[in-house]
């Protein structure tokens, strides 16, 4: 079973696809770089999938992002991370 939920424009080669799958019995959600080029046209290596059991896990992160989260600003040169800004090196939610 295999459904393509949705596509977002990488850049004029790439696609970022969403798609359920069941790929070696284990369904879930795969999102994956498709590439479409003289020399090669199809998926990537590159993605993830999240299975069924995480799923509920997953879109509850997705949807803690607010708007302001992902507000772009312009950049600085050699500009810090803001404070408030965590790295993988500090306290992540597990959810």
């Amino acid at each position: 079973m295999e459904k393509d939920i949705g596509k977002i424009n990488k850049n004029d080669t790439t696609d970022i696809v969403v798609r359920l799958d069941d790929f070696g019995g284990k369904k879930g959600v795969t999102i994956r770089e498709f590439v479409t080029s003289e020399r090669y046209t199809g998926f990537t290596k590159s993605g993830v999938k999240i299975p069924v059991s995480d799923f509920e896990k997953f879109k509850e992160m997705i949807n803690s992002i607010t708007e302001e989260d992902i507000k772009e600003e312009p950049e600085e040169e050699g500009e810090k991370l803001p404070e408030d800004q965590t790295t993988l090196d500090e306290e992540m939610p597990d959810y």
